[in-house]
């Protein structure tokens, strides 16, 4: 009897050795099988709670990117210098004002900024409107004003003006140029011009 009572506690024991073996090698391989479809999806969406892994690179953004644009025109040379900082960014042809109505020297800022504006000739009053024979071109980048006379960099439909002293004080540049140069600037961006 002591023998059966043996073998049976042996088989017992061996049975249930077996399921919890079973149990736990099944567990085991559930926590595998998860951690890996979690990784993937992680990998897939993009997600993680875990802090981000610090760039391999370094950054390549300069420091100077966090200075101000800056315009300077130098009226003898006809020429209109966008710098950031102390880099040169761009450099355009531009037409100043003719002998009699220079463009003023000093230093101004931007203060209003217009795409495709309108324009009313001051000797008749008639409004010209947007469009390919505004005297204004396709942007209006305005820096310095007496009552209700404006000066400023604009575009022109006479393209043969542009490198000659030729307007009443404003900045003629190509339509082309001027639209860049209205995309670099905002109010208040430092205009310098130079004799």
């Amino acid at each position: 009897m002591q023998i059966k009572i043996i073998k049976n506690s042996l088989y017992l024991s061996t049975g249930l050795g077996i399921v919890f073996g079973a149990t736990g090698l099944y567990f085991w391989m559930q926590s595998q099988h998860n951690a890996n479809v979690t990784v993937g999806k992680s990998v897939d969406s993009h997600k993680t709670i875990e802090k981000p892994a610090p760039p391999i690179g370094k950054l390549t953004t300069p420091i100077a990117s966090k200075q101000p644009i800056r315009l300077v025109l130098k009226r003898s040379t006809r020429q209109l210098y966008v710098y950031k900082g102390e880099n040169l960014q761009a450099s355009y042809p531009v037409a100043v004002g003719k002998a009699g109505l220079e463009t003023p020297i000093g230093k101004f800022k931007v203060i209003e900024m217009l795409k495709n504006p309108d324009w009313t000739n001051p000797k008749t009053g008639n409004l010209v409107p947007p469009g390919e024979n505004n005297p204004l071109g396709e942007r209006w980048i305005a820096f310095w004003n007496v009552g209700r006379e404006y000066i400023g960099f604009h575009g022109t439909p006479d393209r043969s003006s542009v490198g000659k002293a030729a307007s009443a004080g404003c900045v003629r540049m190509y339509n082309e140029h001027v639209r860049e140069l209205y995309e670099m600037v905002k109010l208040g961006t430092s205009v310098l011009v130079e004799p």
